[in-house]
């Protein structure tokens, strides 16, 4: 099974996700999720700006994506669970397209430690970034 369509089913098993209408993308083997815009997702209709829940549960499954991305296959019989999550919100998220990229930084026996950034149309100026600890499940 491809790194692809494990992310697309893990994605569809978290309801939250199908809300949001977060959707995987590849260029290469490096992973990005779009979170395409929906009025939905709107906090402040009147500046408008996404809400920041929103933004904050998009950057935590892009971050749960990639942790599948880089497992081994073995590994995915349950999904990470976040340990603890810090979001710094940068900038306000406008009403377009949002993206995120996460890269995992430390990997121990249990505990991953994972960085997202989220973007809109310029990768350079996000506008929030998540730092969080996940816990791997085991079968032991």
């Amino acid at each position: 099974m491809t790194s692809d369509t494990l992310i697309t089913r893990a994605l569809e098993a978290v309801p939250y996700a199908q809300t949001l209408g977060a959707k995987p993308i590849f260029i290469g083997e490096e992973l990005t999720l779009i979170l395409p815009y929906s009025a939905d997702n709107i906090g402040n209709p009147v500046l408008p700006a996404l809400h920041g829940g929103a933004i904050g549960g998009f950057m935590e499954l892009a971050a749960i994506a990639e942790l599948i991305h880089s497992a081994s296959e073995e590994d995915l019989s349950n999904l990470p669970k976040p340990i603890g999550i810090n979001i710094d919100y940068l900038r306000r998220g406008r009403p377009v397209d949002t993206y995120a990229r996460a890269a995992v930084f430390k990997r121990g026996s249990r505990v991953v430690n994972v960085r997202v950034r989220a973007w809109q149309e310029d990768y350079d100026n996000p506008i929030a970034a998540l730092h969080g600890n996940f816990l791997i499940p085991s079968d032991g």
